[in-house]
């Protein structure tokens, strides 16, 4: 049984996600057995505490740069034992320090088909607003490995969301949220769990 640790700064839509496919028995492999989040108050904390799944706030405001505030968030997950780390709307980009000791065992949902809308300042609504901009007729949802690079780590699950007429940033978020999002993130996890994931040359190869 691999523990997976969640870290959120948000809301927790995607924990949630996580925490009703583990009820439901569609991560066999896995438990969810930290959640980290980046800021006190937050509802995705109130998740965690009705499903009695311990937590802990790391407050980013605390911390005087990326460095040490990386430190605090690795040291508390290599505490925890965790083995497998989901970004779940996690607001801040650490540095090497996590990815060197946590080597293709991070992932991130991102809310837009990779390479397309990612990078640093495409988050939440910025990357609806801009794929609504260009008039894309189909976006999604990525799950990749965390990596240095910003959105730039080998992809493990797409899935392609439909563009719809008359669509603001608010309405197709909730539809890539719905469709893809709360989809493919929970899968993607049970593979990992279940080491079916393995990168070769860069690309991530999921076994069938």
């Amino acid at each position: 049984m691999k523990n997976i640790a969640v870290l959120v700064s948000g809301g927790g839509t995607n924990l949630q996600a996580l925490i009703d496919a583990e009820h439901d028995g569609k991560i066999p492999n896995g438990k969810i057995s930290l959640v980290i989040a980046s800021k006190d108050g937050v509802y995705a904390l109130e998740r965690a505490k009705t499903n009695n799944i311990p937590s802990m706030v790391i407050p980013r405001k605390e911390y005087a740069d990326v460095a040490s505030y990386t430190r605090a968030v690795t040291d508390a997950l290599i505490e925890a034992k965790a083995d497998i780390v989901v970004y779940a709307g996690f607001m801040t980009i650490l540095d090497s320090h996590i990815t060197e000791a946590f080597p293709y065992k991070m992932v991130n949902v991102h809310p837009a088909l990779i390479p397309s809308f990612c990078g640093k300042g495409y988050y939440g609504l910025h990357v609806h607003e801009e794929a609504l901009k260009r008039g894309v007729k189909l976006s999604g949802a990525t799950v990749h490995f965390v990596t240095e690079e910003c959105d730039g780590g080998p992809i493990i699950l797409q899935k392609a969301v439909e563009v719809k007429n008359g669509d603001t940033p608010e309405t197709l978020q909730k539809r890539i949220m719905e469709q893809a999002e709360w989809k493919i993130l929970p899968e993607a996890v049970r593979l990992l769990c279940e080491d079916k994931v393995t990168v070769k040359d860069g690309i991530a190869v999921v076994e069938e």
